[in-house]
């Protein structure tokens, strides 16, 4: 009998700190270091075991500190309770057992948020505690800022920034916590998504409507409308969902393209290059796109890049961008993660650091915790 099942056969017989109702088993397949993940265990699954569960008096415990663990239950926009969102952090190929039990949860610190923007243009921001983004809304069209893509707020805090930046109203500058200097024109920025016809990329207007699915504080998610726009012969419309996670450089992106009556369409996913010399990285087996931006003598360096989980047809260079290709499906979304870095943040210094990272992040996504859910009958 292994050390981990003689643990199990320990913590059943003398359950810590009295009754438990259910037991989350994690376990890391591969031999990677997990930190501040968060897993996503279906409620249906917590109900099996802890049918009389309370949503508002309930805790998370890590057995071997005794310290309660920060989670959140995500609605996706339903009244409903979806999911339970756990943080976990993980050696590699270590297993590890929660306890869910009644209890008064602590107030933990949000780190994601997002918001839609009415006093400045209609845009939607969004950030955790490692770096924000912007989208851009209708309003702006009707200036001479106008922009396309998507943009980055660089940080080096922990703290949520996106309120105060906007109420400063002077994001171009660091005032101790980061700045918005990344540049998005008309582009598809940090990692937009459009369609790519006759060697032309097809922008849509700026989004339309909005709607927040969840609002941390492990993870925010939302989603952008976009009008309907001519694609070549053809006319399309898309709705992208968003979710960014406390702890993570990326966040996912998933586009839902209605193709009326086309069965696929091609579309590149892109980042903006300099013209300045800065460094790139493609590795189209593994699905991954990055881009270390040259140097600002006085702001640094950005790296931005994208992971992709479908199949990549084609590299594209040029008109001063970086183009990943592959279809869009009428019935069903384009997958993929987008983020971005600030070498003035932390342990992310360089090109090598930050294609690194994407690496790392790859194998994550390919290779994802696995979550089992157990009924604990233990009496205090």
């Amino acid at each position: 009998m292994n050390i981990f099942k003689l643990f199990i056969l320990f913590f059943l017989m003398f359950p810590f700190r009295g009754s438990s109702q259910g037991l989350v088993t994690v376990e890391n397949p591969v031999n990677i270091k997990r930190s501040s993940e968060i897993i996503s265990v279906p409620w249906e699954n917590i109900l099996a075991v802890y049918p009389t569960i309370d949503t508002a008096y309930f805790i998370v415990i890590n057995p071997v500190t005794g310290k309660q663990v920060a989670y959140q239950l995500e609605h996706l926009g339903q009244p409903a309770i979806q999911n339970l969102l756990i943080d976990i952090s993980i050696n590699a190929k270590a297993k590890l057992v929660l306890q869910i039990k009644k209890g008064k949860p602590e107030k933990f610190v949000s780190r994601t948020y997002c918001r839609y923007v009415p006093e400045r243009d209609d845009d939607f921001a969004w950030e955790n505690d490692k770096i924000a983004f912007r989208a851009y809304g209708k309003a702006l069209e009707k200036t001479n800022g106008n922009a396309y893509g998507m943009d980055v707020w660089v940080k080096r805090t922990d703290k949520l920034v996106i309120n105060e930046r906007y109420k400063r109203g002077d994001y171009h500058k660091d005032h101790g916590d980061g700045m918005d200097y990344y540049h998005v024109g008309f582009s598809l920025g940090a990692g937009d998504i459009a369609p790519y016809v006759g060697d032309s990329v097809y922008y849509p207007k700026n989004y339309r409507n909005w709607k927040i699915l969840d609002n941390g504080p492990l993870r925010s998610a939302f989603q952008l409308e976009y009008d309907e726009w001519n694609v070549g012969s053809g006319i399309v419309k898309v709705v992208k969902t968003l979710s960014i996670d406390a702890g993570s450089q990326l966040h996912k992106v998933e586009a839902d393209y209605s193709l009326n009556k086309l069965s696929s369409l091609p579309v590149v996913i892109g980042i903006i290059k300099r013209p300045q010399a800065g460094k790139e990285f493609f590795d189209e087996q593994d699905g991954i796109m990055g881009y270390w931006e040259p140097t600002d003598p006085k702001d640094g360096t950005t790296g931005v890049g994208c992971i992709f989980t479908q199949p990549v047809k084609n590299v594209i260079i040029g008109k001063g961008q970086m183009l990943t290709l592959m279809d869009a499906q009428s019935d069903k979304p384009v997958v993929y993660y987008r983020g971005a870095a600030w070498d003035k943040a932390s342990y992310i210094k360089s090109a090598k650091d930050w294609f690194s990272h994407l690496q790392w992040f790859q194998q994550k996504i390919r290779n994802p915790l696995i979550v089992t859910v157990q009924k604990s009958t233990n009496k205090k």
